[in-house]
């Protein structure tokens, strides 16, 4: 059974700095791994994604330059570096897995695991 559990949201002020975790459990597969948020009132939307083998990563436009995506293959573990933090980068903030796929690795729908989620707050 595949499993995510994130970790490292919270609260900071803009301009700031945050890395977020996510701990991935039974996953065996190609494919890709990725970051997702959502605001209130908002759709989700694909922040960062790379390919389990590595070798590439894709970024919204709103955060190319500010947010970096990696990987602990050691650990199974996937990160999320956020840097120079906007107020409009509030959401909660979800990691996620899918098994192989050829569609857009920003798209949720390809998705096929979720973590619960963790909270930003970028205060002004």
């Amino acid at each position: 059974q595949v499993q995510l559990v994130e970790s490292g949201g919270g609260s900071v002020q803009a301009g700031g700095s945050l890395i977020l975790s996510c701990v991935v459990s039974g996953y065996t597969h190609s494919g890709c791994w990725g970051w997702f948020r959502q605001a209130p009132g908002k759709e989700r939307e694909g922040v960062a994604s790379m390919y389990t083998d590595g070798h590439y990563t894709f970024y919204a436009d709103s955060v190319k330059g500010r947010f970096t995506i990696s990987r602990d293959n050691a650990k199974n573990t996937m990160y999320l570096q956020m840097n120079s933090l906007k107020p409009d980068d509030t959401a909660m903030y979800y990691c996620a897995a899918r098994r192989g796929g050829t569609g857009w690795p920003l798209s949720q729908s390809e998705y096929d695991y979720w973590g619960q989620g963790t909270q930003v707050t970028v205060s002004s």
